[in-house]
């Protein structure tokens, strides 16, 4: 594990222009929890690292014209803590609850977790059903992008981390009768890679009776985040009912691709359980949506 020079710029603009005064040699860092053991395995390399953690662009946690915003460097503790995203984006806040242990809460960041780009990360299965928006800044200015736009394939991620920064996730706020929750299936409840998560985003008619939109997200099920998209179609427009909620997880089951892992469990136990921990996931979210209808 070894780099030449450790920067710390005064600003996103001085970032990116170190990044680009390096050539592809650099790499942007913030907590760290994922790119240092990448380092020490020898997995990357690189001759500079640009530390990005004491940015204020990449700080805070606001609500704005029903959209929140949450800085890329905001550590998983904050966004767990928040009692705006407990509010308004319950699943976000959840998902970051459950991310690795205290000490990695407390480095740890959500720019570094969707750069990562782990189709099983405890932050990006809540934004992908939040529908998030990134925010990227590069040499040729700033841009949005959908989240989902963002991942190629496991580890891969869309953003050039040594010529781009992931700057902020911006979600819509669930006002009124919206909700959202965020399970987890794991082998114990902390340090322990998920056998399975997931998210589901709601939307309820004003008396409450009838389910106007749904998002249903799921990892690690696919090579990058998956939406059960077939499940949510069948759910739209629906009267809520046991019977519905059942076959749109047997649906959202069969739309599942997971596969056999030795450190998760078998394809079959694990399709199974797609029905039981999204239909928690759901099942809260709906009864946080009933609490504001």
């Amino acid at each position: 594990m070894k780099w030449e020079k450790y920067l710390f710029p005064a600003s996103l603009e001085e970032a990116l222009r170190m990044l680009a005064d390096h050539d592809g040699q650099a790499r942007v860092i913030a907590g760290g929890t994922d790119l240092v053991p990448q380092l020490k395995k020898k997995e990357r390399a690189v001759k500079c690292l640009i530390d990005v953690s004491r940015l204020p662009e990449l700080k805070g946690i606001h609500e704005q014209g029903g959209v929140i915003r949450v800085g890329a460097g905001v550590i998983h503790q904050q966004v767990a803590s928040s009692r705006l995203l407990g509010q308004l984006a319950a699943a976000l806040a959840e998902g970051a609850a459950a991310v690795g242990s205290p000490q990695i809460r407390y480095m740890g960041t959500v720019g570094g977790n969707i750069v990562n780009a782990q189709p099983a990360a405890d932050t990006a299965i809540p934004l992908l059903a939040l529908d998030a928006e990134v925010e990227i800044a590069g040499a040729e200015g700033s841009r949005r992008e959908p989240l989902e736009a963002l991942y190629e394939r496991p580890g891969v991620s869309k953003v050039d981390a040594t010529a781009e920064i992931l700057v902020a996730v911006r979600i819509p706020a669930l006002h009124g009768s919206r909700g959202s929750a965020f399970s987890r299936l794991a082998k114990r409840k902390a340090l322990s890679l998920p056998i399975l998560n997931a998210a589901a985003v709601v939307a309820l008619s004003n008396d409450g009776a009838v389910l106007e939109d749904v998002k249903l997200a799921l990892g690690p099920v696919a090579l990058t985040p998956f939406r059960a998209l077939r499940a949510e179609e069948l759910m739209r427009g629906q009267l809520l009912d046991e019977a519905t909620i059942a076959e749109a997880m047997e649906i959202a089951s069969e739309e599942a691709q997971p596969r056999t892992n030795p450190v998760r469990a078998s394809e079959g136990y694990r399709r199974e359980m797609v029905q039981v921990v999204l239909g928690r996931a759901l099942r809260r979210a709906l009864t946080a949506a009933q609490s504001g209808a």
